[in-house]
């Protein structure tokens, strides 16, 4: 390795919103904030929540089926 061209490598501080603080080594100056962590981020504190997405499939067939309908009529009528 080439002599003075690497970047210090420095113990920083990363500070996250829920006020969970823990140190790391960066080449990054100062402390680094961030919005989650793994102290408060759901997947880690087994607080998620299930969407339920058949609810909109179901929205979307009955939006567009009478739309799937005159197309079928359309086209039993051309041949």
């Amino acid at each position: 390795m080439k002599a003075g061209i690497h970047p210090a490598y420095n113990e920083i501080n990363v500070i996250c919103a829920c006020t969970n603080v823990f140190r790391t080594r960066s080449t990054h100056k100062g402390d680094i904030r961030v919005e989650i962590c793994s102290n408060c981020h759901p997947f880690f504190t087994g607080k998620q929540k299930l969407i339920d997405t058949a609810g909109r499939v179901d929205r979307f067939e009955k939006k567009y089926a009478s739309q799937r309908a005159e197309k079928a009529t359309r086209l039993a009528g051309v041949q």
